[in-house]
């Protein structure tokens, strides 16, 4: 624990509303926090740095359950470190999102019978900057609303000048050092972006298509192969096969005659195809096929590129101008009149690729675009994890890193669009291709004959700059030399092969081989409470904002961060929410009980020896879970640390430590004054601990119970060390004694409220102080002349003897025991007859064995209980 360095508490004793609106409350917190400067962080500042980027949302989004569960646990380690005395910065921004913008704003003129190609290029650009201003970036005001401790003044967007000047700066530098390079590959294209896609804006699923078998050749040349595109076939070049495949050895070399056509094609032997899959016989079309296409350049075959950019058929007069999947229909019909399909399968379903942001169904295409040669950059990258520069958290997640950089493709990095960066090349007249860095002029005009290359860059060649860009890179800035570089990147575990591995690649090269994050920390996907997917269609999907609404955006951050276990993913319900928000409420209640029965933090704590046990007690156990939370903290195990939180307010704080120095309190007195110091100091340092996680109802406490101007700025709570292990026992016997005649009690049918009778033999024991205590909680009263013990429990060395002469019928309470007892005992008789019968253990499935035996425990658990439930009670 800490000394409290804020000011004594003021009289009166400071008051709390009745209950806890977060509504009222939460927005104006924010601001004063923003409008006081809490969160900018000081380059110049001489406290060691902390930092961590913001995963930049897009312009067009708002905030869903993931973006909530990511920034809950950002912001908790921001603000835990600003506590602990970093210059801590959580730095925000947006990125361009060139397709989703871009669609976004074509609709929008599509409502005015227009299209980008009416406005021009640059007319169109600057309809999309002022959507952006308009519209774009609702996602901030979204993440104000959650609490996100962020340096507004160091917000960036990928397409500020900064920015832009770092993107043409890396672009022009890996260029001249032959890492960029342009050619003609096959690339995911969306025939409705009419744009090249990369892999991680590619969603599969399943379709139901049709697998065709159809026959190429005649005669003895005959070959069969399969396709699920039949139209593609047009494109076909060769037919390849395996180089072992007996079947096929007398073709290798031969031509066959191509169905529909009037060409022929070669026969080629390849080691790509299985020679069990299917016929053994594989068609390749190069221009059409990532591993057609790899065939292709092994053997020196042309590519016929047979649909234009928007999937229409431009060969072949019969079938030209058909869309492809009219196509694909036209093209098997036609297979069919001349007797060439041998099979069909329908329906055939299948995995197929379709854009993220349209759903359009994806067509591989040969096209000429610009390359990064991923080769060093990636071993770079996967050097860094393994000698140790970067860990990734948790540790197991490191194979997935591995697997990718080191089987990493080269990188498709241009796109057909006009909203993002332009790539800087410029084509002259003669076939001059020159590239273009920031501080210099283009090497003509177009009145000259130079042209700069139409494409823009992908969006994650921007993102990929983030973590040194946003400090002002490329120049040497303050900022760059004091919070790069970062030290953790927190996100989900599905974009680890993009955007991280990206990050990782740019910034050890920009860097001159500095990584750009310590620490990888992945996290899951938030799904729903039955652990799937949630999505719109199914209506599972939830907008977090409806539940900050309905619950508090602390009741939000407080469930997700008690789900986050390290790369696993985090179900989440609303009753989870609503358990939170009843945290927050209990935090609220409690608080203002301790604050108008003496709670206080004026001046140091009393020395142990005129504390009671449990003062003591409860001091060892906060700094006992002050060291378990920062262990926590620093594995990123934000479920457990919020769980033990949760557990030592909830259960030891608020049911146990104020219940029991209610007495105290009432007696009043230097007791008193001592207890009350103690819980102002236990409620004071919760309050901290918990901050981060739940940050609006902890600065409402915490600064009506101190004084003291902000918890944001408040010290972090320290293990001071102290540990009372007598203390801790006295209190868990006392504990186990209440816990033991409270079950009784309830067993027996009587009423939390009601009062009985009781003895208490406590001496020889530890428990003799807390005699007040145990009567007060258990609602014993004084033993009177008539005194009978009825009842008499043995616990912890001490005698509680009970007299229920009064308060319950005996006869009829050991009646409906004596049927109980018996129900339990032919349940057991059931159970034991199943389980010892062979045959029927050798039929039954074994989850209806185990189902038997859970029973079978259940009811010797019934039993036991009863017994000595009967036992207890008097005779009749």
């Amino acid at each position: 624990m800490t000394e409290n360095s804020q000011q004594p508490q003021s009289e009166p004793t400071p008051e709390l509303p009745t209950q806890y609106a977060p509504a009222e409350v939460e927005g104006k917190l924010y601001e004063r926090w923003v409008e006081r400067g809490y969160f900018a962080a000081d380059a110049k500042s001489d406290k060691p740095a902390y930092t961590i980027v913001i995963p930049p949302p897009n312009v067009t989004g708002s905030l869903h359950l993931g973006h909530a569960f990511q920034h809950t646990l950002m912001d908790a380690l921001t603000r835990r470190k600003r506590m602990q005395g970093y210059e801590s910065l959580w730095l925000p921004g947006m990125d361009h999102a060139g397709i989703a913008t871009q669609n976004v704003v074509e609709r929008e003129l599509g409502k005015e019978g227009k299209s980008r190609h009416d406005l021009g290029r640059e007319a169109f650009v600057e309809r999309v900057w002022q959507w952006k201003e308009e519209y774009g970036g609702k996602i901030l005001g979204q993440m104000r609303r959650l609490g996100d401790g962020v340096d507004w003044s160091r917000e960036r967007f990928t397409m500020d000048e900064g920015l832009s000047q770092a993107v043409q700066t890396i672009f022009k530098k890996l260029y001249d050092d032959e890492l960029i390079y342009r050619a003609e590959r096959i690339i995911n294209w969306c025939p409705r972006c009419l744009t090249a896609i990369s892999d991680i804006e590619v969603e599969y699923q399943d379709d139901d298509g049709e697998l065709v078998s159809m026959k190429y050749g005649e005669g003895d040349d005959t070959i069969v192969v399969a396709t699920t595109r039949a139209e593609t076939m047009l494109g076909d070049t060769a037919v390849a096969v395996h180089p072992d495949d007996e079947r096929y050895r007398h073709l290798v070399g031969r031509r066959i005659k191509l169905p529909l056509t009037d060409r022929t094609i070669p026969v080629v032997a390849d080691t790509h195809v299985d020679p069990e899959f299917g016929t053994g016989a594989v068609k390749v079309t190069p221009a059409h096929d990532p591993n057609d296409f790899a065939i292709g350049q092994r053997h020196d075959l042309e590519s016929l590129t047979v649909m234009d950019e928007r999937g229409v058929i431009t060969v072949h007069g019969p079938f030209q101008g058909l869309d492809r999947f009219e196509a694909r229909s036209a093209i098997v019909a036609a297979l069919r009149a001349e007797g060439r399909i041998v099979a069909e399968k329908r329906p055939y379903v299948h995995s197929v690729g379709h854009c993220s942001r349209c759903k359009t169904t994806l067509e591989p295409r040969l096209s000429m675009q610009w390359w990064v040669k991923v080769g060093p950059l990636a071993k770079a990258a996967g050097d860094a994890v393994r000698d140790g520069r970067v860990t990734i958290h948790p540790a197991d997640m490191s194979k997935r890193y591995f697997d990718w950089v080191d089987n990493m493709h080269d990188w498709c990095i241009s796109r057909q669009l006009w909203w993002g960066h332009r790539i800087p090349v410029w084509y002259g007249p003669e076939g001059e291709v020159v590239c273009v860095g920031p501080d210099e002029e283009p090497p003509g005009t177009e009145a000259e004959g130079w042209k700069q290359d139409p494409d823009v860059l992908d969006t994650w060649f921007s993102s990929g700059l983030w973590p040194f860009s946003t400090l002002g890179w490329p120049e040497r800035t303050p900022d760059l030399e004091k919070f790069y570089s970062t030290d953790v990147l927190l996100t989900g575990h599905d974009i680890i092969f993009f955007w991280v591995a990206r990050m990782m690649m740019f910034g050890l090269y920009a860097m001159d081989g500095e990584v750009p994050f310590q620490t990888i920390a992945l996290t899951g996907l938030v799904r729903d409470q039955f652990g799937k997917k949630m999505s719109k269609s199914s209506g599972t999907a939830v907008d977090p904002l409806d539940w900050m609404n309905a619950y508090g955006s602390d009741a939000v951050r407080f469930t997700l961060a008690r789900g986050a276990n390290p790369g696993t993913d985090v179900p989440i319900g609303e009753d989870w929410v609503q358990a939170s928000r009843n945290f927050a409420n209990k935090i609220w209640n409690a608080t203002r009980f301790a604050l108008m029965n003496g709670a206080t933090v004026a001046g140091p704590l009393p020395d142990p020896s005129e504390m009671t046990a449990t003062d003591r007690w409860i001091l060892s156990r906060l700094n006992k879970t002050v060291a378990e939370v920062d262990a926590f903290y620093d594995d990123f195990q934000f479920a457990k640390l919020s769980d033990a939180l949760y557990h030592f307010a909830w259960d030891e704080v608020f049911d146990w430590y104020v219940e029991l120095s209610k007495t105290t309190f009432m007696a009043g007195g230097e007791p008193a004054k001592v207890s009350g110091r103690v819980l102002g100091e236990v409620l004071d340092v919760t309050l901290r601990l918990l901050h981060p996680i739940v940050p609006f109802v902890t600065e409402t406490l915490w600064t009506t119970l101190t004084g003291g101007e902000s918890v944001v700025i408040a010290e972090w709570p320290t293990d001071s060390g102290f540990r009372d292990a007598g203390a801790e026992r006295e209190i868990e016997t006392l504990q186990q004694v209440i816990t033991e005649v409270r079950r009784f009690r309830a067993d027996q049918g009587l009423q939390p409220g009601q009062r009985v009778p009781a003895r208490l033999t406590l001496d020889g024991t530890a428990l003799a102080p807390h005699e007040a205590a145990i009567r007060q909680l258990l609602r014993l009263q004084p033993e009177g002349e008539a005194f009978a013990a009825t009842a008499t429990l043995p616990v912890a060395g001490a005698t509680v003897a009970l007299d229920l002469s009064g308060t319950i019928d005996v006869a009829a309470e050991r009646k409906r025991l004596a049927k109980d007892l018996a129900a339990a005992e032919k349940e057991k008789a059931q159970a034991n007859a199943k389980l010892g019968n062979e045959a029927f253990l050798a039929k039954a499935p074994d989850q209806v064995v185990d189902k038997i035996r859970t029973r079978l425990a259940k009811a010797d658990e019934d039993i036991a209980r009863i017994q000595a439930q009967l036992e207890r009670l008097p005779e009749a």
